[in-house]
């Protein structure tokens, strides 16, 4: 909130004070972090409502209205900003979307083609898709989308024991590529390679029948 200094009343009262505060917040910026902004917000008040008591000179008066407004500011931004956007819910780290209809085979294309071009992100992630994909192909697991990494790499871990700790380490790769800050090199891209070989080539653990446990 800009204020002009020509504009602004010399001796803020409470009641204007306040109403300053308040449209501060309408800024959708603010609604995220509404709590705890509130609590903010009344202990300002209580501040401001004591300016004109206390006889402050009116451009003090105005210097401490602005100083308090850039504490809003900087408080909601740290509430609604980039801090809170990193925190985001596990459930919502999918690894497939709903709309995503390619096979492993065109994934594992995209993934080719970004490694070609050094772009070990995208090439990581593809690449893990591409091994989502082709269990989901092979019905080892079901098509589920919205599936976490984690869970992908779980359940497929319990029917295919063999790789089950290389898609572990696959799933923490794709999350920490996808949803965090790392940057995968050419020697991540060839892991996963790797991995996606291996979890072609196992076989599902067949688990005996009932029947023929109780013979």
């Amino acid at each position: 909130m800009t204020l002009a200094l020509g504009r602004v009343p010399v001796q803020p009262d409470a009641p204007t004070a306040r109403r300053w505060a308040q449209q501060e917040l309408t800024d959708p910026v603010y609604h995220r972090g509404r709590s705890l902004l509130e609590r903010i917000v009344d202990w300002i008040a209580q501040q401001l409502s004591g300016l004109h008591t206390a006889g402050l000179p009116a451009p003090a008066a105005v210097l401490v209205v602005v100083a308090v407004l850039a504490v809003i500011a900087a408080v909601a931004f740290w509430v609604a900003g980039p801090v809170r956007r990193n925190h985001r819910s596990p459930r919502t780290r999918g690894v497939l979307a709903h709309d995503d209809r390619r096979s492993a085979a065109r994934m594992r294309a995209d993934a080719d083609a970004a490694a070609a071009r050094g772009d070990w992100s995208t090439a990581v992630v593809e690449r893990f898709r591409a091994i989502v994909r082709s269990l989901e192909e092979r019905a080892v697991l079901d098509e589920l989308p919205g599936r976490t990494a984690h869970e992908a790499a779980g359940e497929a871990g319990g029917r295919l024991p063999t790789v089950s700790a290389e898609l572990s380490r696959a799933a923490q790769l794709f999350d920490d590529v996808a949803y965090g800050d790392a940057h995968p090199s050419a020697g991540d891209d060839a892991a996963l390679r790797d991995v996606d070989r291996r979890v072609a080539a196992a076989r599902r653990e067949s688990r005996p029948s009932l029947a023929g446990a109780t013979r």
